[in-house]
């Protein structure tokens, strides 16, 4: 089965051939919802405007109305049969009374007839105590209602006056002194039955609704009970709306509304129409919208399930055969069925790992010569300084008679010169190399015991049987005398120490040197990356062996110490886990 990261196939050519599908389809998805949404705020848009010409229609019809009545009023109130029955009633005979309400009453009743929207009109005469209604006739003076609105005109919200759940128009004729009682007034209810009607007629459709609301909300006209609710949620909004078109929303539904207001009567008429009527001429739309993304989802799908098969599949196969081969698997083969390119470079990739096979197997013994001959090369570099300084050293000590020393000292030599020249083994166990490389140093102590300090730390029993190419610390500690110590006019410090965590092991040297500087340890470091293959002594030699010996992240590492000296880390990655052990003082 294949497995493959996720920041693998985000790189992949599946990916952006995907995601190229995907920029070419997404602006036609983007062309389409911009489509209809452009078509749904050309419907609000339009229906505003119908609904807006209609609500300016009706108010200015009402306003014409209104005005009409009173201009009735008016001429009510300037009627001289009206005044004269009001100051000459006492005069009157039961005759003339009679005829007087009568005439009086001819006259409300054809005004009432001259509108739809007069539900009565009636007039209030104190003086006489009677009330003359076009419905109601002549009757006794209504005390409650001539006393109500007496009280209105003095206010300035509205012309129009609520009482009793209807809207009225009332003018009163004053006496010639202020503070007086009216001579009478005249009062015209409207018809709310009527009202509601004409609000019904302005609808856009069945689902929508009109009303009326006055300045300060102080009444309403709804164009049926059900917009109640719808009404109430419009009073809590339409303040902060900063249009006279804006959506509400009231019992879980939207409702597109759209107000006009009227100076000249202090009244708002408003008209609202649920979100979804607005949207449903564009339902055929809608739905061939969606089924034009059902199907660019199949098309993507399709697509990519088909680039992954053709393409993608047979590409990652490839790419892992690559991987395994630089694993080093080369005992593969991978197949191809289709007689197309893949098929071809299945082929070639076959071919080309016999051949690398073949050329790997040459190689791998060149190398191993090449190894055998660098450790030989590294044998035969035996200082003729150290010779020479150790001939010197036993020289002096023969001439003190240090029998004991004497004895030690070329026992230490001897053993030394042995592990330098024998040619057994190419490895050894690196409690071996790290015994090689004590006698080294205490054969230094001999001449250096006064100038040089040395601390070499205990091998940790976890690392003593780890197989190492020889000869790969001793030449480290000798660079630190030759390049780091000798020449010192202070007390000079070389410390060795260990250190392992899992299975990377690190045998650290460093000293206390004056004179190289951070330039040259990375003029260093790179020579032991970009060394040429003539230039195989010293420090270059021993990383090279370390890292053909144990592959990638093994070798010498160098660095500048706290000491202000050279640090060198020598890296084993032996492949084999073990406890995580500290270097002891070693920084």
């Amino acid at each position: 089965m294949i497995t493959f990261s996720s920041r693998t196939l985000r790189s992949s050519i599946f990916a952006r051939l995907l995601f190229t599908y995907v920029i070419v389809i997404t602006p036609i998805l983007a062309l389409g919802g911009y489509l209809y949404q452009w078509s749904h705020t050309n419907a609000s848009e339009e229906l505003s405007r119908t609904s807006i010409t209609r609500l300016s229609h009706y108010l200015q019809d009402l306003n014409r109305e209104l005005s009409w009545m009173e201009l009735q009023q008016f001429d009510i109130l300037e009627d001289p049969d009206l005044n004269k029955l009001t100051v000459t009633w006492e005069r009157m005979d039961p005759v003339d009374r009679r005829a007087s309400l009568n005439d009086l009453l001819q006259r409300l009743t054809s005004v009432k007839n001259t509108s739809a929207y007069i539900k009565d009109i009636s007039v209030h005469i104190p003086y006489v105590n009677k009330t003359v209604s076009a419905v109601h006739a002549v009757d006794e003076l209504d005390q409650e209602r001539f006393g109500w609105f007496r009280s209105q005109p003095g206010r300035n919200e509205s012309r129009l006056i609520w009482w009793r759940d209807s809207l009225h128009l009332s003018a009163l004729k004053q006496r010639g002194k202020k503070g007086e009682e009216p001579l009478f007034a005249v009062q015209i209810e409207l018809d709310m039955e009527k009202l509601r009607e004409s609000l019904l007629q302005i609808r856009m459709n069945p689902e929508s609704g009109s009303f009326l609301v006055s300045d300060g909300a102080r009444f309403t006209v709804t164009s049926g009970q059900e917009a109640a609710p719808v009404v109430q949620s419009y009073l809590r909004e339409a303040r902060a709306a900063s249009s006279d078109t804006f959506y509400v929303h009231s019992e879980g539904k939207n409702y597109h509304f759209d107000r006009v207001y009227s100076d000249a009567l202090g009244l708002s008429a408003a008209a609202y129409l649920p979100e979804e009527a607005v949207r449903r001429p564009l339902s055929r739309f809608y739905t061939w919208a969606w089924l034009f993304v059902f199907t660019s989802l199949v098309a993507v799908a399709i697509y990519s399930f088909s680039t992954y098969r053709y393409v993608h599949k047979p590409l990652l196969i490839l790419v892992k055969s690559f991987k395994r081969m630089e694993e080093g698997e080369l005992d593969m083969q991978i197949e191809h069925e289709p007689k197309d390119e893949f098929g071809y470079l299945y082929q070639r990739f076959n071919q080309m790992l016999l051949k690398l096979q073949a050329l790997i197997d040459q190689d791998y013994k060149q190398k191993l010569m090449m190894q055998k001959a660098e450790l030989k090369q590294l044998q035969s570099q035996i200082n003729p300084h150290f010779l020479y300084n150790s001939f010197f050293i036993l020289h002096s000590l023969s001439r003190s008679g240090d029998i004991e020393r004497i004895e030690q000292f070329t026992h230490m030599l001897g053993e030394y010169f042995r592990f330098i020249t024998r040619n057994g083994e190419d490895h050894v166990s690196l409690s071996e190399e790290i015994r090689h490389s004590r006698m080294y140093t205490d054969i230094q102590q001999f001449r250096f015991s006064r100038r040089i300090r040395v601390q070499f730390d205990e091998l940790p029993e976890a690392m003593e049987q780890i197989r190492v190419p020889r000869l790969i610390l001793q030449p480290i500690i000798e660079n630190a005398y030759e390049h780091g110590l000798e020449e010192m006019d202070e007390e000079g410090f070389l410390r060795v120490c260990f250190e392992t965590h899992g299975n990377e092991a690190r045998i650290i040297v460093e000293d206390n040197g004056d004179g190289i500087t951070p330039a040259e340890i990375e003029a260093l470091k790179q020579r032991l990356v970009h060394t040429s293959e003539s230039e195989m002594t010293g420090m270059i030699n021993i990383h090279r062996r370390i890292h053909l010996t144990y592959g990638e992240g093994s070798g010498l590492f160098l660095s500048q110490n706290g000491l202000k000296g050279l640090r060198v880390e020598i890296r084993i990655m032996h492949g084999e886990e073990g406890p995580y052990v500290p270097a002891a003082d070693c920084g």
